[in-house]
């Protein structure tokens, strides 16, 4: 029972420690490839699940907006608009 405890105590600890070592190491990798940094040319405006296996999506690409259906099969784009001009209301 003892040899079981402190494996217990010496083991846990060494487990948590790698995967937050592999966690830093994750993020790092992302940054040096540039994954979620700097400036993006395509950004998700809205979705909308229709079914469990169906989802709209618009997104906004080079000034134009483009909704598309995300299923199991891919995706397939549906329309395309001019990108609406972002107005913020300020709160009164």
């Amino acid at each position: 029972m003892l040899w079981y405890i402190l494996k217990l105590i010496v083991l846990l600890p060494l487990i948590g420690l790698l995967a937050w070592g592999c966690l830093k190491l994750a993020k790092k990798m992302q940054d040096r490839a540039g994954i979620g940094a700097g400036s993006k040319s395509v950004r998700i405006v809205e979705t909308t699940m229709l079914s469990p296996t169906l989802k709209l999506a618009v997104i906004e690409f080079h000034g134009r907006e483009i909704l598309v259906s995300a299923s199991r099969q891919g995706l397939t784009r549906l329309a395309e608009a001019p990108a609406r001009a972002q107005t913020e209301s300020l709160p009164q």
